[in-house]
């Protein structure tokens, strides 16, 4: 079977599916981690176990980045976005006729691996498809579909006082629909690295080469699970109404979309670095802002629109940064780890927050994400990319 060559630039018609793709796959996961946890909590979940629960997605996406390059490179992207929306459909559609916790925990990690696989195969054949010097707009472009899904995601809460099982439904049929329109892609598969270099050695030099364009990735999975996870939890707590929450959430969309192809076209002038740094410490100082805002939901619309806006293309800036910084043939291994990274800092976020809320308080959820963005734009300037990665970056 042969490889379909890549054009320099996406068709048009590609694109279009790959981020609609990507639309329906952030809706999803928009929708299931607020969702789910407030399900759980008007069950009597306690804060800490919910949380537990809430990483089972993330377990199941961390665990598929450890397989997934090798089967990728048989079927190709197209059969590798298929595969991914019979699981997370098939897993969507089953949670609100099962109700043991094990089995939810289950349900999320088959869902979880189907989400890897759809953003595996779309972030990759987006990238390595994309010009260099407009690598930063394409990626954008991904980011703003998974924003506007992850964004409007959240209101499918309110579709529960007509029966439970309802935004479930309709998120599964949104999959049936995308699946058909994938079936109508070319077969194209990942370019493959020398036949002599093991997976080691491929890893270890993407991480020499571009570490600090990957943590990123952490940071955007520590945020984002954390946030649809237990700020549902922190708003119960500070008297928020389940229809508020389910409002405020998407501001981080909101946020993002505003500015993420902006920002895209910003870090194709100036580089990816130096627009990382500066969002990055803008949205520390933001998330340690949010407990002085009280219940006051406008402000809290604000907020979280303004921290949207600064780390809502995080990940897609730092998987543009490292295609500067790598030779083609290490893309792959670049957006497993990056898949792992995010995956990392998922499992994290609603478990430590979780315990946080439930023994120390609802705002140390704040103060852990605010250190953390901190701290990366704090160790930027220990990053220097050297002159064999220019000459990486200057081939591939």
């Amino acid at each position: 079977m042969t490889a379909s060559v890549l054009t320099p630039v996406p068709s048009v018609k590609r694109l279009i599916i790959l981020l609609s793709v990507t639309l329906v796959s952030g809706l999803n996961q928009g929708l299931l981690l607020p969702l789910l946890a407030i399900l759980l909590d008007q069950r009597g979940v306690s804060s800490d176990l919910n949380g537990i629960n809430s990483m089972a997605l993330y377990i199941g996406t961390f665990s598929t980045m450890f397989f997934i390059e090798k089967p990728i490179m048989k079927i190709g992207y197209k059969y590798g976005i298929l595969v991914g929306i019979v699981l997370a459909g098939l897993g969507t559609i089953m949670f609100p006729f099962m109700h043991a916790l094990w089995i939810w925990f289950i349900l999320r990690i088959a869902v979880g691996i189907g989400d890897s696989a759809l953003h595996y195969c779309t972030q990759l054949w987006i990238v390595s498809s994309s010009p260099p010097q407009s690598r930063g707009r394409y990626i954008s472009l991904y980011g703003m579909a998974y924003g506007i899904g992850f964004s409007i995601g959240p209101m499918g809460i309110n579709f529960t006082s007509i029966g439970k099982w309802l935004p479930f439904a309709l998120n599964t049929g949104l999959f049936v629909v995308i699946m058909l329109l994938v079936t109508r892609l070319p077969s194209v598969y990942p370019e493959r690295a020398e036949k002599l270099e093991t997976s080691t050695n491929r890893y270890w030099r993407t991480y020499r080469i571009a570490w600090f364009a990957l943590l990123p990735a952490i940071l955007y999975g520590l945020m984002e699970a954390t946030m649809n996870s237990n700020f549902p939890l922190y708003g119960l707590r500070i008297h928020l109404s389940k229809e508020m929450i389910s409002m405020l959430l998407p501001a981080l969309g909101v946020g993002s979309l505003i500015v993420m192809f902006p920002l895209g076209m910003l870090s194709d002038r100036i580089g990816r670095k130096p627009v990382l740094m500066a969002c990055a410490i803008a949205a520390g100082m933001m998330f340690f802002m949010v407990p002085l805002a009280g219940n006051n939901a406008p402000l809290l619309f604000v907020l979280l629109g303004l921290i949207g806006g600064c780390i809502g293309s995080f990940f897609s800036l730092g998987l543009a940064y490292a295609a500067d910084l790598l030779p083609r043939e290490l893309l792959p291994a670049s957006n497993v780890i990056a898949s792992i990274h995010f995956s990392i800092g998922s499992l994290l976020g609603p478990g430590i927050s979780g315990i946080g809320i439930q023994y120390i308080s609802e705002k140390s959820m704040f103060l852990m994400l605010g250190g953390a963005f901190t701290l990366f734009a704090l160790i930027g300037p220990l990053f220097r990319r050297s002159n064999m990665q220019s000459r990486n970056s200057s081939a591939a």
